[in-house]
């Protein structure tokens, strides 16, 4: 078993230089029409998709096998190509958006649906389509035996409050297989997308915390705002594959830390979450991150550079042992991240 903790002293010094950076930074409202219903969409076509994107994102890539494929002439990777694929059969077919048609989808329906072309014309078709047709199907029965079919009726349910007591939106989305993981990764990013859709209105926002994916488990190993022994260190770096029980705990402590950076921030966590994907994603990269190879334009564009270098080279554990340069915890056999 791994030994992991938090470092809050570490955590609140990230959440200082973080609040100047976030600042600056444009809040997406999540109506980029490649990706998302339109703006004049009801508010039960909105939760409907985005329950349902959600379901499915997860581990879109896999080792060597990149989810990357070109629509309408336009590369996508990862979650970009499911949004992408999800939009496209929102234009084409909206009754596949239903809780009738979801009861019975199937393996083949979903590799139709998300599969696309790379670049160089191959097939690309996504990890574990029975996994994710299974996911479907649970949300589909569920939608039409608790709540009449209605998405919109899980956000009603929760009677705006994320958590009180046994009840609230992120306790209410437990019902569905898709949205059980142990640190709830899927159900806040699902809440972020909907408040900042204006469908759902968050009478507790301390109850808020980051979905901790791939990247947000990274960033906080490498900062140190997560603390773990020298085994687990090197554990990570060799690829040895984590149980259950230490993938929660170490996004467990993740996301407690990133709840200390945001605090003293003075940070929204859905916010945070929205900055630390793209950082993830465009500067602190799991193979090459900007400290080694240099500040790009994407990474200036987030407002993640400062002089040249990383703006978080200060208070960056990595940057002063190179033991904690480490890449993503192995733990692929999963629905949940």
């Amino acid at each position: 078993m791994i030994s992991v903790g938090v470092d809050y002293e570490r955590a609140r010094s990230f959440g200082r230089i973080l609040r100047d950076v976030v600042a600056r930074m444009k809040v997406d409202p999540f109506t980029d029409q490649r990706f998302y219903p339109p703006e004049s969409a009801d508010r039960e076509t909105i939760t409907m998709y985005f329950l349902v994107m959600v379901a499915m994102d997860h581990r879109l890539s896999r080792p060597g096998r990149p989810y990357e494929g070109v629509v309408d002439g336009e590369v996508y990777h990862g979650a970009d190509l499911l949004y992408r694929l999800g939009r496209r059969m929102l234009d084409e077919d909206p009754s596949f958006f239903t809780a009738e048609r979801l009861s019975r989808i199937s393996e083949a329906d979903v590799r139709k649906w998300l599969s696309a072309r790379d670049p160089r014309g191959r097939t690309v078709e996504p990890p574990d389509p029975a996994l994710r047709a299974t996911l479907l199907r649970d949300l589909g029965l569920k939608l039409s035996a608790l709540f009449d079919g209605s998405a919109y009726r899980v956000v009603l349910a929760g009677r705006g409050y994320l958590k009180r007591g046994a009840g609230g939106f992120i306790n209410e989305l437990k019902i569905f297989k898709a949205y059980q993981d142990p640190v709830e990764k899927k159900a806040y990013l699902l809440a972020k997308f909907l408040e900042r859709r204006g469908v759902l209105r968050i009478a507790d926002p301390h109850n808020k915390e980051v979905p901790v994916d791939n990247h947000l488990a990274r960033i906080a190993v490498r900062l140190g705002i997560v603390r773990v022994d020298r085994d687990t260190l090197e554990a990570i770096a060799l690829g040895r594959p984590f149980t259950w029980e230490e993938d929660a705990l170490l996004r467990m402590a993740a996301r407690l830390a990133y709840k200390e950076a945001a605090r003293e921030a003075g940070v929204d966590p859905f916010v945070m979450d929205d900055f630390l994907w793209m950082f993830g994603r465009k500067c602190c990269t799991r193979e090459d991150p900007v400290c080694r190879s240099g500040c790009h334009g994407a990474c200036e564009d987030l407002g993640a550079c400062s002089r040249g270098s990383c703006a978080f080279e200060e208070v960056c554990l990595a940057r002063r042992d190179p033991l904690y340069m480490v890449p993503e915890h192995n733990y692929v056999d999963t629905w949940y991240y």
